[in-house]
């Protein structure tokens, strides 16, 4: 935690204002981490991913330190615009569009779309000719914390179909991209799926249609329980990978950082509301609730796939294993039960929490009013 969020939090409690869990970011984290990447990858644009954290602050903060940014829809195509961004600074990413969000997306200046299919082609070819496209293939996630389902991508060998049908329609066929999987912790992931997309280039080249741009995806980690490499090491890996598979002749290339972006900047103050057993036996586990859980910004715990720093009042102090749960009614708000927490046995009702880690894919993710609790509350610093 930052000095600037703790004085925050500090303040925010003796006026009496903690009466629900919050946010804090951290801007100077952000702008250290946005020039963090710019040194790793100089030779890159970056493209910051919306979605993990929309907050006016730091879209316009990124703006004005020169970043471009990855949308998924109209709105933030429009929040990015209103941050500062010039059009030609924002690509829309999502590779599942409807076709008048893509028209409405070139009437405000986009020239750069996602696709994975020919069907998604043939929408851009009718209301936004002349663009720029990218295909996305789908790769081997293994070693990410959270790997990405078969969602999004198709198969390297149907990419070549698909730009090449681009290519026809009067598109610009622009690149090939992937995403190696969400907190992938393995800096050598990126080398296979690079030499799936130098192949595509050489089929393609060996057609007529020359492709100029690798959208290397997103997938940089942020430090939870444990440590990651530093964003140098992925820089290396990604140069050195390059090399090795496109020789003197790198294409221009893109990333996508949203966690490693921003996940390190946040952290979530919580109160514990109860903390009881479920029998009177000795060796029961405490549960152990929090006014926050997966239906208030929480969501990533799903599956227990991420698994944050929790830090109380009394750390130092001796510990047991506990469950941790949300404050809803429903079942599912469970955040660690397989894999219980250690927290100090001393640990009181109405304690606060600290939840580290937690500026990436956390606010986006809270429901609007599950069970009539309010979305996660966000300040800016």
């Amino acid at each position: 935690m930052t000095d600037r969020i703790f004085d925050f939090l500090a303040e925010r409690r003796r006026e009496g204002r903690d009466n629900g869990p919050c946010l804090v970011v951290d801007l100077d984290v952000v702008r250290d981490n946005y020039l963090g990447f710019a040194r790793a990858l100089p030779d890159t644009r970056v493209f910051y991913a919306v979605k993990a954290n929309p907050a006016p602050e730091v879209l316009s903060l990124l703006a004005s330190l020169g970043s471009c940014f990855d949308t998924a829809s109209v709105v933030e195509i429009e929040q990015a615009l209103a941050a500062g961004a010039s059009a030609d600074r924002i690509s829309f990413g999502n590779t599942i569009k409807k076709e008048r969000d893509v028209a409405r997306a070139f009437e405000l200046g986009i020239r750069l779309f996602a696709v994975d299919s020919e069907a998604e082609v043939e929408k851009i070819a009718r209301v936004a000719p002349g663009s720029k496209v990218f295909c996305r293939i789908l790769c081997d996630g293994s070693g990410a914390e959270w790997p990405l389902s078969r969602k999004f991508g198709c198969a390297p060998e149907m990419a070549t179909g698909v730009l090449e049908h681009a290519h026809r329609l009067g598109l610009n066929a622009y690149g090939i991209s992937f995403h190696v999987g969400s907190q992938q912790t393995d800096p050598r992931k990126w080398d296979g799926a690079l030499e799936s997309a130098a192949a595509i280039f050489r089929d393609l080249a060996e057609r007529g249609v020359n492709l100029q741009m690798v959208n290397l995806g997103g997938g940089f980690p942020t430090k939870y329980l444990k440590n990651v490499p530093a964003v140098k090491s992925y820089g290396n890996a990604i140069f050195r990978a390059l090399s090795k598979h496109f020789g003197n002749r790198i294409p221009e290339t893109i990333i996508e950082p949203g966690r490693g972006m921003v996940g390190n900047a946040g952290m979530i103050e919580a109160e514990v509301v109860l903390i009881s057993k479920k029998s009177d036996s000795d060796t029961e586990m405490r549960w152990v609730y929090l006014d926050i859980g997966k239906f208030n910004g929480l969501a990533e715990t799903m599956d227990e796939m991420i698994r944050y720093p929790i830090h109380t009042p009394v750390d130092g102090s001796p510990v047991a294993p506990c469950v941790i749960a949300g404050p809803t009614c429903d079942s599912v708000d469970v955040l660690y039960e397989k894999q219980p927490y250690d927290l100090p046995v001393s640990l009181e009702i109405g304690a606060k929490v600290l939840i580290e880690g937690t500026g990436a894919y956390t606010t986006t993710y809270s429901a609007v009013g599950f069970n009539g609790f309010p979305p996660l509350e966000t300040f800016v610093i």
